[in-house]
């Protein structure tokens, strides 16, 4: 008896009310799913790479540097082969920081003896006279041509990844997607190419063609497609055999519609990647090609030029061969961590790893 009325209890307060639930009919709020909602790829990619304090932080540089690139050589009265031998080998010096110690134009000199501390522009009577960076043994303005020098690496750079690029990837998806015979022999010819030095590919250049930036971006252009072709025929084995793109071989494709509108758009994540590693690359190319003579010819510049030319007089005007150099690695290194910023965002599988 007890346990009938246990039961008794215990359903009576089971009941539903007919206000326990709320009808939501046909609302599309019903079948949102607010935990999970659809992100695309893309979005994804943008969320994780400005989560990448680094990359932003590279990025942000990179866009500082090309900026006084293009706009630093008109903020001075200065142009980049403009000489003056009276006011050779000034010290940095900037108007109202001057105030302060600091870029007020004075230098330490060394000499067999001791050091001493002079100033050219007071010595000279060239109190009005200001060179934010100095100027070199020719009486040069180091601000702008360190400007003008990044602007032609910066091109040189980024005009050859472009073309290797484009070469590259037409390369190695053509060779990965034939295969057999046509595949075997495109990679023959491919390391027989990358195995030549680079400096005697540049050297049998100069002596054919004229030195200029047309002939760097040429030789840049003969080996450094390599990489890409690479990274592009991996790929395209990987994907070759995949279900969407025999789903297009059945519907009649041609092998050009299947290598350049199935396959490549599904690699662009990689080929943005490898293209922001190229860059860095053909920055210090250039910058080792200049440095060593086989660069653009004066009066033109680049970073490796200037780098050259200041360290003949760096035992003694140390501070020429200082901005160059700085421009020059924080370009290299701001480009490879936003490389590897963009890769972890693209796949992040490799930070995983």
């Amino acid at each position: 008896m007890s346990n009938f009325a246990q039961t008794e209890t215990t359903s009576s307060q089971d009941e539903f009310l007919a206000d326990d639930f709320e009808l939501k009919a046909d609302s599309s709020a019903s079948k949102i799913d607010r935990n999970f909602a659809s992100v695309s790829y893309w979005k994804e990619v943008r969320a994780r790479f400005w989560a990448n304090k680094g990359a932003v932080a590279s990025l942000f540089m990179i866009l500082i540097i090309m900026f006084f690139a293009f706009v630093g050589p008109h903020m001075t009265k200065y142009s980049y082969s403009e000489q003056n031998l009276e006011q050779k080998n000034y010290a940095p010096r900037i108007q109202g920081i001057e105030k302060l110690g600091i870029f007020d134009g004075h230098e330490t000199m060394k000499t067999t003896r001791s050091t001493k501390k002079v100033n050219l522009y007071e010595k000279n009577g060239d109190t009005n006279v200001y060179y934010w960076f100095g100027s070199d043994v020719l009486g040069r303005d180091i601000w702008t041509r360190t400007w003008m020098g990044t602007r032609v690496s910066l091109y040189i750079s980024i005009v050859a990844v472009i073309i290797d690029m484009i070469i590259g990837l037409s390369y190695g998806l053509i060779s990965g997607y034939f295969g057999g015979f046509i595949d075997s022999s495109m990679q023959r010819f491919s390391e027989i190419v990358n195995g030549i030095p680079r400096l005697v590919i540049v050297t049998l250049l100069m002596l054919i063609l004229k030195p200029g930036i047309a002939t760097i971006i040429f030789a840049l252009m003969i080996t450094e497609w390599i990489g890409m072709s690479r990274i592009a025929r991996a790929e395209m084995l990987n994907l070759k055999e995949r279900e969407y793109v025999l789903a297009s071989r059945t519907l009649g494709a041609s092998n050009f519609s299947i290598i350049f509108h199935e396959i490549l758009p599904n690699i662009n994540g990689q080929v943005i990647t490898q293209t922001m590693f190229s860059i860095p690359t053909a920055i210090f190319t250039e910058a080792f090609l200049s440095f060593v003579g086989l660069g653009i010819p004066v009066p033109q510049c680049s970073l490796g030029s200037l780098i050259s030319d200041a360290f003949n007089s760096f035992t003694t005007h140390p501070y020429q061969i200082v901005p160059p150099i700085v421009v020059l690695a924080l370009l290299m290194l701001s480009f490879n961590i936003l490389a590897d910023g963009l890769r972890e965002a693209i796949d992040p599988k490799f930070k995983e790893a």
